[in-house]
């Protein structure tokens, strides 16, 4: 059965087949993935409900949408439609901001565009004394993000505190100007005219996968807002698309307000994310230029 169903998901451009087929199956035995050997055969109704799933999976609807969730790190988030799916990669900028938020006995940590909440979960969970905010604006997200808050604070997380706003706004969290220990943010980055994968195109919400004609469109105010956010020598971390190698850090640069600007990559290799300290004496290097990039 396992391995019909790695058939039909190859046939259907599938990049992990066996995986993912492996994965259903345990879904619908209700068993752990690495004790599929050791679970009985399928009953009708379960292979009756698993051929519904991988015919589902085959029009390229995502996975976690199947299962109801999605791993990240040490988390299963709920997600489903209207909310982008969290990506492996991203679990590198989150270890990031875990790290720098351990530097603090009592670290304020933000999360920009949280959606699911994978990255403000991820620091509440790992980071106990941390405080954490999680901001986002889409309905849909929030009610996947509230949930997902919820969970992890019934199974003993400290809460974390969320808030329905545009990361855009010039005034965004004001009461927290200059208070912020770490700021992280995986923004819609995607340029317009890339062409992303089925599941992506198809499932996950459009205005948290573009940012417009660069996919900059949200990167370049989070920069100058997080300057104001955070206090002096605090971190920022944002994810960016591949094509942002050198664009994302000249904008951290050109801002005048940070230092120890750097390119991160995933684990694939590919330029995935940029950090940066705010200045320890809180002011500018030089006039700002942050829309001085070299793409301008």
């Amino acid at each position: 059965m396992i391995a019909r169903t790695a058939r039909a998901l190859a046939a259907a451009g599938v990049e992990a087949p066996r995986a993912e087929a492996e994965q259903l199956a345990a879904y619908v035995l209700e068993v752990p993935r690495g004790r599929l050997a050791l679970a009985d055969g399928f009953t009708p109704a379960q292979r009756d409900r698993l051929a519904a799933l991988v015919g589902r999976r085959v029009t390229r609807e995502p996975l976690q949408h199947l299962l109801g969730s999605a791993g990240f790190r040490h988390l299963e988030l709920a997600v489903g439609p209207g909310v982008f799916v969290p990506r492996p990669e991203t679990e590198l900028l989150a270890g990031w901001g875990i790290e720098r938020a351990r530097e603090h006995a009592a670290p304020l940590v933000v999360d920009l565009c949280s959606g699911s909440g994978a990255i403000a979960l991820a620091v509440a969970q790992e980071v106990p004394a941390a405080r954490v905010v999680a901001v986002e604006r889409s309905p849909a997200a929030l009610t996947w993000l509230r949930r997902n808050a919820a969970g992890r604070a019934a199974a003993g997380d400290r809460p974390i505190e969320v808030v329905a706003a545009d990361v855009t706004d010039p005034d965004l969290l004001a009461d927290l100007a200059g208070r912020v220990d770490v700021l992280l943010c995986n923004p819609p980055y995607v340029p317009r005219s890339v062409t992303v994968p089925p599941e992506v195109a198809g499932h996950d919400p459009d205005e948290a996968v573009f940012g417009g004609a660069d996919g900059l469109d949200v990167i370049r105010p989070v920069v100058g807002r997080a300057a104001a956010l955070l206090c002096p020598g605090g971190a920022i971390g944002i994810e960016h698309d591949d094509t942002h190698a050198a664009t994302v850090p000249a904008l951290l640069r050109g801002d005048g307000r940070y230092d120890r600007v750097q390119a991160h990559r995933d684990l694939a290799g590919r330029p995935r994310w940029a950090s940066a300290s705010r200045r320890a004496d809180g002011t500018h290097a030089g006039p700002a230029r942050a829309w001085q990039t070299d793409s301008s």
